[in-house]
């Protein structure tokens, strides 16, 4: 039984789709959208139009950025010999909310999961390998504590060692299993701080 007209169902239907959106959550999206003001909804999808066609990945790091390079690359302050890497976006926000990490970053768009069928293929680990033929003195392993975070870090710590580069990865303090998006900047700071040589 159709409980909306079909707009709404199609507005609520694309919201879901979304990763991270349930059903429940897109339908209290969908109606927060349809009570807002007409001109507020307009800038909303004009703004959504707009970072689908200029953001891109930055050619060195791959995060997202409006530019050739993000600032974080494009900052000759950043120590760029030191390379943090991590599985997406919002973990590399997480450590620069911290406001003490000086290097840069690397970020793979994912983690290896054989249950998932992403391999190391699936993420960008051949341009970190491509960063690593510059001048590198350590690359620091930030993935997330789960099982697939953990694959991760010692399939890099195999690929990096041979080069003679340090490899570290960030301490404990970060739980096991979570998510580093959701980690406050005081325990990211020390997991950070406290990193050991692998």
């Amino acid at each position: 039984m159709e409980y909306y007209s079909s707009q709404i169902s199609q507005l609520v239907e694309q919201l879901a789709s979304l990763p991270g959106i349930g059903a429940k959550t897109a339908q209290r999206l969908a109606f927060h959208i349809i009570d807002m003001p007409e001109e507020r909804v307009e800038k909303l999808a004009d703004s959504i139009v707009k970072a689908k066609k200029t953001i891109r990945y930055c050619k060195e790091c791959l995060t997202l950025t409006d530019k050739e390079l993000c600032p974080i690359c494009a900052n000759p302050q950043r120590n760029h010999k030191v390379i943090m890497v991590v599985e997406n976006p919002r973990d590399m926000s997480a450590y620069e909310k911290t406001g003490k990490y000086e290097g840069v970053y690397h970020v793979l768009h994912g983690a290896i999961s054989p249950m998932l069928g992403i391999g190391p293929s699936d993420i960008r680990l051949k341009e970190l390998m491509h960063r690593l033929e510059k001048d590198v003195d350590e690359v620091i392993i930030a993935t997330n504590s789960s099982l697939e975070g953990e694959t991760t870090a010692m399939y890099i710590s195999k690929l990096v060692k041979p080069t003679g580069i340090k490899v570290s990865r960030i301490a404990s303090g970060v739980p096991v299993g979570g998510d580093l998006e959701y980690i406050d900047e005081v325990t990211l700071l020390r997991a950070l701080e406290g990193r050991v040589e692998l």
